[in-house]
């Protein structure tokens, strides 16, 4: 991900204008990058660091995400819906 990707990313999940690491953010940015080693892992399947890395995000985001729907159910919902995860 690159700094104009990621400054992107954070433009349209920010929650007000000096949000860089709200829980909404964080998923959105481990989304992408989620995206992105999926994708490289369906060339190199024998890549395991870059599988166990792609798992730890994965835990990540589902821990963010439960965070978040304990927090405000409206936000997980609404950003679930954008970022189109099925949970």
């Amino acid at each position: 991900m690159d700094a104009t990707n990621k400054a992107e990313t954070v433009n349209t999940y920010k929650r007000n204008e000096k949000d860089t690491g709200s829980p909404e953010v964080q998923v959105a940015l481990l989304t992408h990058r989620i995206k992105e080693l999926t994708d490289h892992l369906s060339s190199f399947a024998k890549d395991h660091s870059a599988r166990r890395g792609l798992i730890m995000m994965v835990n990540k985001r589902r821990k963010l995400l439960t965070y978040l729907q304990q927090q405000d159910d409206a936000r997980y919902k609404e950003l679930i819906a954008k970022l189109g995860l099925r949970r």
